[in-house]
């Protein structure tokens, strides 16, 4: 379902798409911190998870011929308190040179994997 996404080097997903192309939008589903090897990377760790996030959508967008800058929203997710958030959050800023689309950032009690506390979902849409 995903063979082009894994060879890109993303991990496999359990059962649904990476992505889905129509037109010059990218239907993205949430970046979760997986490596290639699909382990949670930085158990513990809202920035090393933000980043990874965000290195996985970033790898997702370019494989579908997409750039940083035709991400129009982002949601975040982040499993634990205020803390959690302003590391992920500051991950987020970071990864953008302070020039962030439209965002939410959400508490979240739990996420898919066990150890994963961020999760980053985006809305890509090319101008063309």
């Amino acid at each position: 379902m995903n063979e082009s996404e894994e060879a890109a080097g993303l991990a496999p997903t359990p059962g649904y798409r990476y992505a889905q192309r129509i037109g010059n939008q990218l239907f993205v589903a949430g970046q979760v911190p997986l490596d290639v090897e699909s382990r949670v990377v930085g158990a513990g760790n809202p920035t090393a998870q933000a980043t990874q996030c965000l290195t996985n959508l970033n790898i997702l967008l370019e494989h579908h011929k997409f750039q940083l800058e035709d991400v129009r929203q982002l949601v975040v997710y982040v499993v634990g308190g205020h803390d959690n958030l302003k590391l992920a959050w500051s991950a987020v800023t970071s990864w953008f040179s302070g020039e962030v689309p439209p965002a939410t950032l959400l508490g979240v009690s739990c996420l898919g994997y066990p150890e994963q506390l961020v999760e980053i979902d985006a809305t890509v849409l090319r101008m063309t």
